[in-house]
């Protein structure tokens, strides 16, 4: 699964995450390592509640919501927009109104979801606990993760909810 690689959360974005796109390279040499690739996306209206938390980002059909350029989109299976409504904010890739993603997952024979991509303690925390909720087994690639660390020490939080909920750490070396 890859979260939200997309213009807006990498340098020079509306809302980058520090050395964001440093997840790129990481991303594109795991991709061929599985049989099925999720993307997600922020894709917001141009209006939504979330802006009063967040600066303008990721607004649909936008440069900023594009995937970023040097990501190989083209390996994904299945981009998942999220965050497209008024009212939501959409960090999960569970929270789609797209598709049920879970059942989806589980009709491609997915059993275990490894997470990449943006922010780590934002849209990636979530959709790893709720795969590991819908009963798949999570892994986040720290190496192929980034944070922001609004509040000092908001990632390494993150990380410690999700390994209490099971979630498992692991580096890209590992896989490949």
């Amino acid at each position: 699964m890859i979260v939200d690689v997309q213009n807006d959360f990498c340098p020079g974005g509306a809302l980058p995450v520090p050395e964001g796109d440093r997840v790129v390279p990481v991303i594109n040499r795991l991709i061929d390592r599985f049989d099925v690739v999720v993307a997600t996306r922020d894709w917001h209206p141009e209006k939504t509640v979330h802006f009063e938390k967040w600066p303008v980002h990721c607004v649909r059909n936008t440069p900023g919501a594009a995937f970023h350029p040097d990501l190989e989109v083209s390996k994904v299976d299945r981009i998942v927009s999220k965050g497209t409504g008024n009212k939501d904010d959409g960090y999960s890739a569970f929270e789609t109104d797209e598709l049920d993603l879970a059942a989806w997952l589980r009709e491609q024979g997915v059993e275990e979801v490894y997470v990449t991509g943006l922010a780590t303690e934002y849209c990636v925390k979530a959709s790893a606990l709720d795969a590991a909720r819908a009963g798949f087994r999570t892994f986040v690639v720290t190496d192929a993760v980034r944070g922001i660390d609004v509040n000092p020490g908001d990632i390494d939080k993150a990380i410690e909810e999700m390994k209490k909920a099971g979630v498992k750490m692991i580096s890209s070396e590992e896989i490949v």
